[in-house]
């Protein structure tokens, strides 16, 4: 079925609910002029009398997917509203280095988790919650982010949580990585990059969503 623009700004509002801001605000989020996503700006001349639909440009889709590290074929589901929803596993990011929470391969188990509501996706999503500044402009004390461990489709500039031999927990931009390394840049400039050998590395995963 063809998207209508109804499904197309009932999605862009969906998303705002989601992530507890609304269209001006995920206009901010994407670096776009606040009132982009406006309902006024949803309408092209709205003082006539025959009103035409006025759709987002590709360009500002294409920046809004990117800021809410959000895929299309999800932003495509917002416009079908056939997303159920279920409990994805929550915890803090400052706790997810100690033992027991997490398996060899990276997906939650054990006890100590909490729950939060998130559409329906593939198993094994779990959800931190940030502290502190270090992932700072990216991602601010109290944000959620989604992690998905199916690491088989990693690619260079993902936004992944990566965890060592040592039980530390880092968020971390990918810039490449091979069977001997993996390079790291951080999303807070103050904050070192890192290089790990792969023997240091249990498990990387990628975040596939932000609350902000």
């Amino acid at each position: 079925m063809p998207l209508s623009h109804a499904d197309i700004w009932n999605a862009i509002d969906s998303l705002a609910l989601r992530l507890h801001t609304t269209p001006s605000g995920l206009a901010r989020l994407a670096g776009l002029d606040p009132t982009s996503f406006n309902k006024s700006k949803r309408v092209a001349d709205a003082d006539t009398t025959a009103p035409r639909p006025r759709w987002p440009s590709t360009e500002s889709l294409a920046k809004l997917l990117d800021a809410t590290s959000l895929s299309f074929s999800d932003f495509a589901a917002l416009t079908e509203n056939r997303r159920a929803q279920k409990g994805v596993p929550l915890i803090g990011f400052a706790q997810a280095g100690n033992d027991g929470l997490f398996d060899d391969a990276g997906f939650p188990v054990g006890q100590g988790w909490d729950e939060i509501d998130l559409p329906e996706g593939e198993n094994g999503l779990y959800a931190l919650e940030i502290s502190g500044d270090s992932m700072l402009p990216l991602y601010r004390d109290g944000d959620r982010i989604i992690v998905d461990p199916h690491t088989q489709s990693l690619r260079r500039g993902d936004r992944v949580v990566v965890r060592t031999t040592d039980g530390e927990v880092m968020a971390k931009e990918l810039v490449r990585q091979s069977a001997l390394q993996v390079e790291l840049r951080s999303l807070n400039p103050s904050f070192a990059n890192r290089i790990l050998e792969r023997t240091q590395v249990t498990w990387i995963a990628r975040i596939v969503w932000a609350s902000q």
